[in-house]
């Protein structure tokens, strides 16, 4: 479902509710933090589902994010992520592509 929301330039666009989904065994705790989330630490929580994976839905406008995965406290990439940058870390970021 999508709801107009005011962009930067304040005109109004749709904003989609994007899922994120993972699967990673053994993790205790997961969250998502990116563009979208100025790279809070902290970042968005992931609940965890009865299939092991992990999930939340992030609500976005059209465009390009970067992000990665907090889990366990440790930054990591989210493993089926198709697109990827290098970061200034050393890294790479996941990137989103909301159309």
């Amino acid at each position: 479902m999508a709801a107009p929301v005011a962009n930067s330039k304040g005109k109004q666009t749709l904003a989609k509710q994007v899922p994120i989904v993972v699967k990673l065994e053994g993790a205790k705790e997961v969250a998502v933090t990116g563009d979208f989330s100025n790279w809070k630490e902290e970042g968005i929580k992931l609940l965890k589902l009865p299939t092991g994976e992990w999930r939340t839905t992030l609500t976005l406008t059209p465009g390009e994010y970067q992000y990665r995965l907090r889990v366990d406290g440790q930054w990591k990439d989210h493993p089926q992520a198709v697109k990827r940058v290098p970061n200034p870390h050393g890294s790479q970021n996941c990137v989103l592509v909301v159309v």
